[in-house]
């Protein structure tokens, strides 16, 4: 491929991705000139100070850049660096039959899928995707791919799987826009995920080429074929040969260790669903009040899709996400419409009910039913990330979605259920979250990749969260004798439908808070400070000040929305969100958990 109006200059530096500033086009060393990068990679290794660069004279009259930065020159070598190059020069090799004598047609950019692949080539027997891919990052005599992570070359990997699984033929093609390199690596550093997903490519049937460019200052051309390799830690054992040891000496070990919980005494759907859901952001012995005051009193599918909101979140109260259990009635009300209110022992019809994912899908199939699917939560995430060494982001679908491809491959059809519970109490009592492992105490310590390396706690890699929204409020616990003030919250949003105490937005002074009650058609006699609390929920931190205040003249309260009521029958019949908990000693009730710990049901 031929470059045109090409000239050269000195690179001075690279304010963004998309610009570089250089001088000494035309011999011009007092002019500097703002260039378009047309590689956005990072390519730091090649754009250093007072390097040769080559520029092109933009053919867009309208564009502030007049020119694009096209190559480099490093070690003696000139190496291409414009991203549309690759696939010009990669499709001028193609038409000369360079791959295939057969060749009928070929149309560039074709759209497979939601991916745009660079080639399909049509032969008299076939039709074949290639995806090209430009090749700048050069360590000593190894190429490797990518420079700089790339969503978009995982997804044309994924489209490309995808291909070969409906009968095409798939290619990666890897440009080396330079010389001098004896081979081609996925670049693990960079983007694990990609080479990974190149990895599971070659196994699926992508065919991997690589090869390398004559590169001078009028013309770019295809040259010799490059090998690809992976790291030797990759070659050397996949990761389902690791996986495949898992099996045998883990249930072994849940069989003889596990723990003696009430929900694995009478392993029934519904008791494995209930305590399932309860389990999602709740420590076991928290659950277990719970789990046994529930069942007593929704003993049946039936009675959990019959059962009265405010009893059911009166059930849930203490526990938080109250969503999840009313997805529980929705998905039971789905059962008795569909199943006449028995679980269905098929894990696709459980997947299809509400609030139901892939991890309580799993675990209800697999324990209830011993059905051979895989149940993967954080636990179990946490595990298999150590014994794989796996780098990637947990907190990414493609991530859970893959070690569940890899599980459903080992899980043993005659002990589905011990297999995933052991992998769940493996990842919640030795391969802890919190603190060094108990890798003495581990079965399957002999093949764990990361206590191999002596590097447990740099797994799993979750990334960090974005910091919480911090929202002030001011509590009010509003007192008519004995009687206390409720209100009930929005049908929808955050806490939906739970009762709690007034409050309102912001921190008030004693004096704005006097004023806020009286706007409620309330006379205040007395009022005190309670003090400041705190509630974190998943995105949000609520910081409360609080004031207990008694009030007079009731009668006027009727359109404020406020329900007054004995402390009894709140602590029976109205279910409070643990978000007000720190200010319920103020009426001498027990909510949620502290209820429970207490005896007091």
């Amino acid at each position: 491929m031929k470059y045109t109006g090409i000239e050269k200059a000195v690179f001075l530096e690279r304010p963004n991705r998309f610009i570089a500033y250089v001088n000494g086009i035309r011999g011009q060393e007092e002019v500097t000139e703002t260039v378009h990068v047309k590689n956005t990679g990072r390519c730091r290794e090649l754009l250093l100070p007072n390097t040769e660069v080559y520029v092109q004279h933009s053919d867009n009259p309208n564009r502030k850049t007049k020119w694009d930065l096209i190559a480099v020159k490093k070690d003696g070598q000139i190496i291409n660096m414009d991203s549309q190059v690759p696939n010009k020069a990669a499709g001028e090799w193609i038409r000369e039959g360079n791959l295939f004598a057969d060749m009928v047609r070929i149309k560039p950019e074709y759209q497979y899928g939601n991916s745009r692949i660079d080639f399909c080539v049509e032969t008299r027997e076939k039709k074949i995707l290639i995806e090209v891919k430009g090749v700048t990052l050069k360590e000593g005599e190894t190429a490797k791919f990518p420079d700089a992570p790339s969503e978009r070359a995982v997804k044309h990997l994924e489209e490309l799987m995808r291909a070969v699984d409906e009968g095409w033929d798939a290619y990666v093609f890897f440009v080396i826009q330079m010389k001098g390199v004896k081979e081609i690596l996925p670049n693990v550093d960079t983007h694990p995920e990609f080479a990974r997903a190149l990895w599971k490519a070659r196994e699926k049937g992508v065919h991997l080429i690589a090869r390398d460019c004559i590169v001078t200052e009028d013309e770019i051309r295809i040259d010799q074929e490059i090998p690809v390799r992976f790291p030797e830690e990759m070659e050397e054992e996949k990761p389902q040969e690791r996986l495949k040891h898992l099996p045998e000496p883990l249930t072994a070990w849940f069989r003889k260790e596990q723990r003696d919980l009430p929900w694995r005494k009478d392993a029934t759907a519904y008791h494995v669903w209930v305590s399932e859901i309860m389990l999602q952001q709740t420590r076991v012995e928290a659950v277990k009040p719970f789990y046994a005051r529930f069942l007593d009193a929704l003993p049946t599918i039936q009675d959990l899709a019959d059962a009265p909101e405010e009893k059911l979140l009166k059930l849930w109260e203490g526990l938080g996400y109250y969503n999840r259990v009313r997805n529980m009635q929705k998905a039971a009300r789905q059962i008795v419409e569909l199943y006449e209110g028995e679980m269905p022992a098929d894990y696709d019809q459980i997947l299809s009910l509400s609030g139901i994912g892939s991890y309580t899908a799993g675990a209800i199939s697999s324990i209830a039913y011993g059905i051979p699917k895989p149940a993967v939560d954080g636990n179990v995430l946490r595990v298999l990330t150590r014994i794989l060494a796996d780098g990637e982001d947990i907190m990414k679908a493609s991530v859970k979605k893959r070690m569940e491809g890899m599980l459903e491959e080992i899980i043993p059809a005659d002990a589905a259920s011990d297999f995933n519970q052991g992998l769940i109490e493996l990842g919640a009592i030795v391969c802890v979250p919190n603190g060094e492992p108990k890798c003495s105490k581990c079965p399957v310590e002999e093949f764990c990749l990361a206590h191999q390396r002596g590097a447990e706690l740099s797994y799993p890699v979750k990334k960090k969260a974005k910091a919480r929204r911090i929202e002030e409020k001011t509590v009010f616990i509003l007192k008519d004798g004995e009687n206390i003030a409720l209100h009930k919250r929005p049908s929808s949003g955050l806490l939906a439908g739970l009762y709690e105490f007034p409050n309102v937005k912001g921190k008030l002074t004693q004096e704005e808070a006097i004023h806020h009650i009286a706007e409620l058609g309330l006379s205040p006699l007395r009022i005190q400070n309670i003090g400041e609390a705190k509630h974190i929920f998943s995105h949000v931190e609520w910081h409360m000040t609080g004031y207990a205040v008694r009030v007079d003249e009731l009668e006027k309260i009727s359109a404020k929305n406020l329900v007054f009521a004995h402390p009894e029958e709140i602590q029976k019949e109205y279910p409070v969100p643990a978000a007000f908990e720190a200010y319920t000693d103020q009426i001498g009730i027990l909510i949620g958990q502290e209820k429970y710990e207490q005896g007091n049901l």
